[in-house]
């Protein structure tokens, strides 16, 4: 069994700023989005069968999200071109981060030890950030089932 993470953010606490390059070319820091709910989530990597399902999970449900006000934001450390395949590939409409440097990782404490049939690696941490319009956390997912996620966020903000 993998030893949980352990997350250096709470509950409560105020979310790192960070910016980043975007999937379509664009650029987008936190800040830009202050007053807004922000769903943060990260995820190992582009185009992979649990990463895959959960990207789907946001899309299907995406329009909704936006009726509540909430942006949707995917983060892995996958660069620009990856993202824009995998976004074209499956029709994503939010954007995703590209996080090559390991900044956004590392200042969210997602970046750390894992293990797959035997083989340990540092890799992302699949988490998920819920920010409130006020720029601090308001709920943080440490354990992610892919499929059923984006209905669990979902659920939360309509409460």
């Amino acid at each position: 069994m993998a030893k949980a993470l352990e997350l250096k953010l709470k509950e409560g606490d105020q979310a790192p700023n960070f910016t980043a390059d975007t999937s379509g070319g664009g650029r987008v820091s936190l800040s830009d989005l202050a007053g807004k709910n922000v769903i943060l989530y990260f995820y190992p990597k582009d185009d992979t069968p649990g990463c895959t399902k959960e990207a789907c999970a946001f899309r299907d449900s995406y329009q909704k999200f936006l009726d509540t006000g909430a942006v949707v934001l995917g983060v892995s450390t996958d660069p620009v071109k990856s993202h824009d395949k995998f976004v074209k590939k499956f029709n994503l409409p939010f954007t995703l981060l590209a996080d090559a440097d390991k900044k956004i990782v590392e200042a969210y404490g997602v970046w750390g030890q894992k293990s797959f049939m035997g083989r340990k690696y540092m890799g992302t941490h699949r988490v998920t950030f819920l920010i409130g319009a006020d720029g601090r956390i308001k709920k943080i997912w440490p354990t992610v089932k892919p499929e059923e996620h984006a209905a669990e966020v979902l659920e939360t903000l309509k409460n």
